[in-house]
């Protein structure tokens, strides 16, 4: 129950990092988070939307794994993966900030997922 909890909080975040990348990235807000300058973010928008579109693609399937129940186990588990690779990545090249705000939480579900809690 709490690996479930877990992965639909991961899955809003990467809910919330997805209206980032594809709609709010030129916004104030998107500036703010990702500290760009309006110049930069307007050069890099189509970028920044197909980064939401994987992030789309990991809230999919992450759903699509608690949908799933107990037989979304393989699934939950290479989701989460997906998403700490993706956050080790990211924070070893972009920002250090990115591993607690991505790969911890979905390390956190993976943990608990494997303890069966």
């Amino acid at each position: 129950m709490i690996a479930n909890v877990l992965i639909g909080v991961v899955a809003l975040l990467h809910l919330y990092f997805m209206y980032l990348e594809m709609i709010a990235w030129d916004q104030p807000l998107g500036r703010k988070v990702f500290r760009t300058t309006p110049e930069f973010a307007a050069a890099s928008k189509a970028l920044a939307a197909n980064q939401g579109l994987y992030n789309g693609f990991l809230v999919a399937g992450l759903v699509w794994g608690l949908w799933l129940g107990e037989a979304g186990f393989a699934i939950k588990v290479f989701f989460l993966a997906c998403v700490v690779i993706a956050g080790v990545f990211g924070a070893a090249t972009v920002s250090r900030r990115i591993l607690y705000v991505q790969a911890a939480p979905a390390a956190l579900a993976l943990i608990c997922l494997y303890a069966g809690l």
